[in-house]
């Protein structure tokens, strides 16, 4: 099954300049429904279909891009982040408003992006699989924003959906936490299974 994203499903410049308000408020609300945090410092935005459009459409508008090869460079780019039906797919930020404590942080926290992971009912943790389009950290530190996927197998899955308790953690050395999924994220990021 493939979700991703196609030029037909795409706005023109013009329409979406026209549409731009009212998409934005609408996935602004999506987005504020599958941001979670892990801790204090570390915040996970599960992506879908509908906020990776919006992605390219506003990249497509920044850079004034309406040729069909440009179209397809930036669905190329983007496509990755929409969750195939087996995953789900997040952009992960660590986040230290002092300048130097993130750079201290972000030295400590190599690796760390290997090791966030969910756990379905009594399955095995699932951890995330990061930075398939480039390597995002040093031999001095990691990036402070990083790109991951989590596969599931079908008997998880069914379990997410059926409502068996959802961790999400992360097991390192210099971060550790875990969050039970609440009811309404867990519904929301089931949804990307059924699609």
């Amino acid at each position: 099954m493939s979700n991703e994203l196609k030029r037909e499903d795409l706005l023109s410049l013009e329409s979406y300049s026209e549409q731009r308000s009212t998409m934005r408020q609408e996935v602004m609300a999506i987005k504020k429904r599958r941001n979670l945090e892990l801790g204090n410092h570390m915040r996970l935005l599960f992506e879908n279909q509908k906020t990776v459009q919006y992605q390219i459409q506003e990249m497509l508008r920044i850079e004034k891009i309406f040729e069909a090869e440009g179209i397809n460079e930036e669905l190329e780019v983007y496509n990755p982040l929409v969750p195939d039906g087996a995953n789900l797919k997040a952009t992960m930020m660590i986040e230290y408003p002092d300048v130097e404590e993130r750079t201290q942080a972000l030295s400590r926290l190599i690796g760390v992006e290997k090791k966030v992971f969910f756990k379905v009912g009594s399955h095995p943790n699932v951890f995330a699989i990061c930075n398939e389009d480039l390597d995002r950290e040093t031999a001095e530190k990691t990036s402070s924003v990083h790109f991951m996927r989590f596969e599931f197998t079908k008997d998880m899955i069914a379990d997410f959906i059926s409502g068996s308790r959802v961790t999400l953690g992360v097991e390192h050395n210099a971060y550790s936490c875990e969050a039970i999924l609440g009811d309404e994220a867990q519904k929301e990021l089931a949804s990307d299974f059924e699609a």
